[in-house]
């Protein structure tokens, strides 16, 4: 009797395990559990092809965090209505009804935050400006580069403030997206202008820059332009064959003297440091030069006033 008995006791445990398995209750955590992993499992293939995507058609990988962002903000709120439309079908009229009239009672209250998410799609698809893109916003005094564009701000790293020059300063700052759909909003760093139906191509983050010196009447010309000219293409060689646009210089004459400009095309985003080498090597071949002479207002020459 022993003997028979483990192996009847054994069948009737795995019998009911069986019964247990294809009960309701088993395929309903079941399919909870199926549903998880699926939805995980589609998350990550769909935000690694969207990276590829982007990454395939010359875009930057800040694009793609832009991008990949804003599908996983859609998944986390997608998911949930899907996941009660399924297992909790007898719920489902009640967050129908909530959204339909609460909306209307608490919709003036959101409307910053509407505005904003809604700013938050079209800087994500539309992208007038991108993550590194260096704006500004005339309105609020404001100039940074973008480092971050989340579904309620904006977060610039902030450029000048603590510094008279147009340097990044490493303070954020946080702006509204609501902010920026009523206010104009200018970029240093654009793309090329768009083409109907075409994709977009990258263009260099260049823009115009100038260095203003002071040389007196006496000064020969043609000498103060060839060392600013010469001092232009030492600093920016590369930036001049990428953008085909050489230095060239533009005067004002005044009561002591007169002004030479030396205008340039420069990385907007390293202004300041490429002006400094350019005036730099200006100063050095002046000082070097019997040629040339800054013009100083109430002294004239700055060689002869300093020898007096």
């Amino acid at each position: 009797m022993p003997h028979i008995l483990i192996p009847n006791v054994a069948q009737s445990y795995f019998e009911r395990l069986l019964e247990l398995a294809q009960s309701e209750l088993a395929l309903f955590f079941a399919g909870i559990i199926g549903f998880v992993l699926g939805t995980y499992i589609v998350y990550e293939i769909s935000s690694k092809a969207i990276r590829v995507g982007v990454l395939s058609s010359h875009g930057r990988e800040e694009d793609a965090e832009m991008i990949q962002g804003f599908w996983r903000i859609l998944v986390l709120f997608i998911a949930p209505m899907v996941f009660v439309a399924v297992f909790f079908p007898q719920y489902w009229v009640l967050p129908t009804f909530m959204g339909a009239f609460g909306g209307m009672f608490i919709g003036w209250a959101l409307q910053p935050i509407i505005t904003s998410l809604a700013v938050w799609v079209i800087i994500t698809f539309n992208r007038p400006f991108k993550l590194g893109d260096r704006i500004h916003l005339p309105n609020l005094n404001v100039k940074g580069d973008v480092l971050e564009v989340s579904p309620m701000y904006t977060i610039l790293n902030q450029v000048g403030g603590s510094v008279g020059d147009e340097e990044a300063v490493g303070r954020n700052i946080l702006i509204p997206n609501s902010v920026l759909f009523s206010q104009a909003t200018v970029n240093f760093t654009p793309e090329t202008v768009r083409k109907p139906r075409r994709r977009r191509s990258r263009d260099s983050v260049y823009t115009l820059d100038e260095v203003v010196v002071r040389i007196t009447y006496d000064t020969d010309w043609e000498e103060a332009e060839r060392i600013l000219k010469e001092a232009a293409w030492d600093v920016t060689e590369n930036i001049i064959k990428a953008t085909k646009q050489e230095p060239y210089i533009r005067s004002d004459m005044y009561d002591y003297g007169v002004y030479l400009r030396l205008r340039y095309m420069t990385l907007s985003t390293e202004r300041p440091r490429i002006k400094y080498e350019i005036e730099k090597r200006v100063f050095r071949e002046f000082k070097a030069s019997d040629k040339v002479d800054f013009a100083v207002p109430f002294v004239y020459s700055a060689k002869r006033g300093a020898s007096e």
